[in-house]
């Protein structure tokens, strides 16, 4: 078919009379073309020959000019014996459709077939022959040529390469959970006689992105602590709140109540600081952070008339009245029953270990009453001999008694404070489960509340008065009244749920600090043991020595047996004639250490 008559388009158009569009834009390729001179139009005929005689790749075909103007298009069959693709077409006049790809054995590769066929074979065989002149393996002969070459080993890892750093995983919640460590010291005394107290400075290092520093601190007296119990009772019903330690009218200056009470708030800030719903109260900020603490209060207490009551919902839903209540979930009057039991149990511990603190600073009183005596009857005797003696003997008993005092406070600080406090957090689960008492007793009272609603709603139904308005106004209340049940009877449930992990929490704590406190305990008083009996026999070999020899009395850190010997022998006087007894005395030295 000739493209060039006109009428042979089935769509009638006629390419060559087309019309170019007007001003069309011209790209940088374009104008660089217009640019160059015009050469001569080549024929169909000249371009087919020209391409057959020359090799078909891209480097060898020259730039591609634009050719203007309309020229008559022939399509003839050029004869590629290379196909276009560059490889030999098949005889038949069908295409055979490529083979798909296959794995050839190692031994039988054969080189990739190319255009330049004697140059290709030329530079297989070189390369064949390189690489059967390498040999992977040093240990062994090279394979024969042909066979399948074997890999070389694997070595093993080396200790020098870099390995990995692998860290824990940590869940987010713990990675984002803030954490505090506070310090409650400098424990002093502030005001006159009438308006005396003690002030403690709070300090705080904390990651929380709540405060406004990571670390910072405040001064704070024991009634802002109080204060800050109060208000987390209030806010958080149902929660199990650290309690600071009870008041003292007698002895409040005394360093050792003070010390007590220092470690005692330190504790409660702490367990309240790591507890997961109190650390983000909004008090715990204010009392942590606050420089001028005493003015927010009054600033808050202005904003809110009812801070001493609970706040919001839960003020209004736990201000019902009280009555007699009958717990009818078994599992929380085992637990009451249980606390009853544990506090009876503690203050029985508790009052023990007072009286074993007692008798402790007791005993030191005594060998201070001993040391003195020891002191003046060693002043009036005559002989050097045996008040020496006496006066080291009377020093002994002076660090007797100091250790005697130390160990006591450490009881206080160790047994009996963790006891104390434990019978602190008893009283607040029975603050918690009074809150949950409150919280029945208002569900109950909203029901009664509804029922009376509704009876006097089908009073006026029932009448058949035409009292719309008054029927309206019933049917509003009779709404709030359900929805007040519906709100109280959800918050009792939801205090159930979280007393039951509250209660958890508390239980697993007290096996920790119990375990805490009576290794600590039993750490001390076996340190308190030892230096005591390091302190007689020391003593004991001082008043070994000789005749001759003057006493020297103990004065500052009493060496050890082995040190005490040592220096024995090495006095000039043990080569005397005193010599044999200095040298059984370490010999018995030597077998009370083996």
């Amino acid at each position: 078919m000739d493209l060039g008559d006109e009428g042979s388009s089935p769509w009638g158009d006629e390419p060559s009379r087309s019309k170019a569009p007007q001003n069309p834009p011209k790209t940088s390729q374009e104008e660089n073309a217009e640019t160059e001179p015009l050469s001569p139009p080549k024929s169909a005929a000249s371009a087919a020959l020209s391409a057959s005689a020359a090799p078909r790749s891209p480097a060898a075909r020259g730039p591609r000019r634009r050719q203007y103007g309309t020229q008559p298009t022939r399509l003839e069959a050029v004869e590629d014996p290379l196909g276009p693709l560059g490889a030999p077409t098949p005889p038949s006049g069908l295409e055979a459709p490529p083979a798909p790809p296959q794995k050839e054995p190692a031994a039988a590769r054969s080189p990739r077939p190319t255009i330049a066929a004697p140059s290709a074979a030329a530079s297989t065989s070189s390369i064949r022959g390189m690489m059967d002149s390498v040999n992977l393996d040093d240990d062994e002969e090279a394979p024969a040529t042909g066979a399948p070459r074997v890999p070389p080993p694997v070595l093993p890892p080396t200790n020098n390469a870099p390995q990995r750093q692998t860290q824990p995983s940590v869940s987010v919640e713990q990675a984002a959970k803030p954490t505090f460590h506070i310090t409650v010291g400098d424990p002093h005394k502030v005001g006159d006689l009438t308006s005396s107290h003690t002030e403690y400075s709070v300090m705080t290092k904390t990651t929380s992105k709540g405060y406004r520093n990571p670390e910072f601190s405040v001064s704070r007296r024991y009634r802002d602590f109080l204060w800050l119990y109060n208000q987390l009772h209030n806010n958080n019903p149902g929660v199990i709140i650290p309690p600071p330690p009870e008041k003292q009218a007698v002895g409040r200056f005394d360093a050792d109540f003070v010390e007590s009470r220092r470690a005692a708030l330190e504790r409660m800030l702490n367990k309240i600081a790591h507890h997961p719903i109190l650390q983000h109260d909004s008090d715990l900020k204010l009392f942590l952070e606050s420089e001028a603490f005493n003015v927010d209060i009054k600033n808050k207490e202005r904003k809110d008339p009812g801070l001493g009551e609970s706040k919001g919902m839960f003020g209004s839903m736990l201000s019902g009245g009280g009555g007699k209540f009958i717990e009818h979930d078994d599992w929380f009057h085992e637990r009451k029953v249980y606390l009853d039991a544990l506090e009876n149990q503690l203050r029985a511990l508790l009052k023990a270990t007072d009286t074993v603190v007692t008798q402790r600073k007791g005993l030191a009183e005594a060998c201070g009453d001993f040391s003195a005596s020891l002191h003046s009857l060693a002043a009036v005797e005559l002989s050097p001999s045996l008040s020496g003696p006496l006066d080291g003997l009377s020093d002994i008993q002076i660090r007797i008694r100091e250790l005697y005092e130390r160990q006591a406070q450490q009881d206080v600080l160790t047994m009996g404070i963790v006891i104390d406090e434990y019978i602190r957090l008893i009283g607040s689960v029975k603050t918690a489960f009074l809150q949950r008492q409150k919280a029945y007793h208002s569900w109950h009272a909203a029901e009664s509340e509804l029922q009376k609603q509704k009876a006097t709603q089908d009073k006026l139904l029932r009448q058949g008065r035409s009292q719309q308005d008054r029927l309206n106004q019933l049917s509003a209340n009779v709404n709030d009244a359900e929805r007040r049940v519906h709100q109280t009877r959800l918050l009792f449930e939801d205090m159930g749920r979280l007393m039951r992990a509250e209660l958890e929490r508390f239980e697993k704590e007290k096996v920790e600090d119990f375990k805490s406190g009576v290794e600590t305990f039993l750490e001390s008083a076996v340190e308190a043991q030892k230096e005591l009996i390091e302190i007689w026999e020391t003593f004991l070999m001082q008043l070994d020595l000789e005749d001759g020899e003057s006493f020297v009395p103990p004065a500052g850190v009493i060496a050890s047996p082995t040190e005490a010997a040592k220096s024995i022998e090495e006095r000039p006087e043990s080569q005397g004639s005193g010599g044999a007894d200095v040298a059984a005395v370490a010999e018995i030295t030597r077998e009370m250490e083996e």
